[in-house]
């Protein structure tokens, strides 16, 4: 699969839209779709899935800004023999 990664400056209700619905597709127990700065991912989570959570801050004293950041991370495990790139279906 190699990596896929985007970033975009958003509202905060966009983004809470955006975690809805990636929720949402985990609750229906079937194949993820995540869009990637237009690129469509199409994953199918397998149970169990480890989720991994991150915070950082980028301050020191005497600092006027600091940035800060949290990370969500979502990892399984899947057989790949005879399957066709760990079934994952990219389109753009």
């Amino acid at each position: 699969m190699g990596e896929l990664e985007t970033e975009a400056e958003q509202t905060r209700a966009e983004v809470a839209t955006y975690l809805r619905d990636l929720a949402d597709q985990l609750d229906a127990d079937g194949p993820v779709t995540l869009d990637l700065g237009g690129t469509e991912v199409r994953v199918d989570p397998t149970d169990p899935v480890t989720f991994k959570l991150e915070g950082e801050s980028d301050w020191s004293p005497g600092d006027a800004t600091a940035k800060q950041s949290v990370e969500f991370e979502l990892v399984w495990w899947r057989d790949v023999e005879g399957a066709d790139e760990a079934a994952l279906d990219v389109r753009s």
